[in-house]
Formats: structure tokens, C-alpha cells, sequence
């Protein structure tokens, strides 16, 4: 029978998960943000606005979770840079989307909570 300091255990790395996910997703905001400055047509910068607003959607669902697990709210910090240029930013916005797809699916896989598995699948960037 599971004891007290596994699902502690299990919540600290799932917590970790979660605020990953966090990190990742406020990444994603302010990239799609200078990707949209940069961009050269009013249909490219509409894709790009869309496309952060729904990272933000996933963020405040992520930071939602983390807060109900843990209790606390999370403060985000950025991972890695986004561009040095718009045509490096937008290469970077797609592998960037890809590398967090295959990370919601394994947290998705392993969690037992079915809000942390919709969470998970449900914002697959």
C-alpha cells in the first residue's frame, strides 16, 4: 500500500512537471510577442496572435493545476531564447512546439489524475 511520502513524492514531481509546463508556456508567450512585432504582413501577425493567445490559455491552465496541487502560485521563469532574427524565431517556435507535445504526452501518460491528463492532452501546444 502506497504511504504518505510516495504520493508526496509523486505530487513533488508532478509539481515539477507543472511548473516545466509553466516555464515552457510563458517562454512561448513572450517569443510569439516578438515574433509578432517582427512579422511582415497583417495575415502573419493575426497566425501569431492567435497562436499566443492560445498559449496563454495553456499557461493560465498550467499555472491553475500547479496552484491546486500545490497550494501556491507559481512565478514563471524564461527558458532558453527565441530568436535572433524573425526566420530563427519562427524555427525555433516550431521545434519549440514540437519538444512540448511530446513532453504533455508523457506527463499525460503517467498521471493518474484524469484533470491532470486532460490538462496535459488538451494543451498540446
Amino acid at each position: 500500500m502506497p504511504t504518505y511520502s510516495s504520493y508526496a513524492a509523486a505530487d513533488s514531481h508532478l509539481a515539477g512537471q507543472i511548473a516545466k509546463a509553466i516555464n515552457g508556456e510563458y517562454s512561448a508567450i513572450l517569443c510569439y510577442e516578438q515574433l509578432y512585432h517582427l512579422a511582415g504582413t497583417e495575415k502573419e501577425k493575426r497566425r501569431i496572435a492567435e497562436i499566443r493567445n492560445d498559449e496563454i490559455k495553456h499557461y493560465r491552465t498550467f499555472s491553475s493545476l500547479y496552484q491546486t496541487l500545490t497550494g501556491k502560485a507559481y512565478t514563471p521563469q524564461v527558458s532558453g531564447s527565441c530568436l535572433n532574427s524573425y526566420q530563427e524565431g519562427l524555427a525555433h517556435a516550431i521545434e519549440d512546439e514540437q519538444e512540448a507535445v511530446d513532453f504533455y504526452l508523457e506527463v499525460a501518460d503517467q498521471a493518474d489524475a484524469p484533470v491532470v491528463k486532460s490538462s496535459f492532452k488538451g494543451s498540446k501546444r
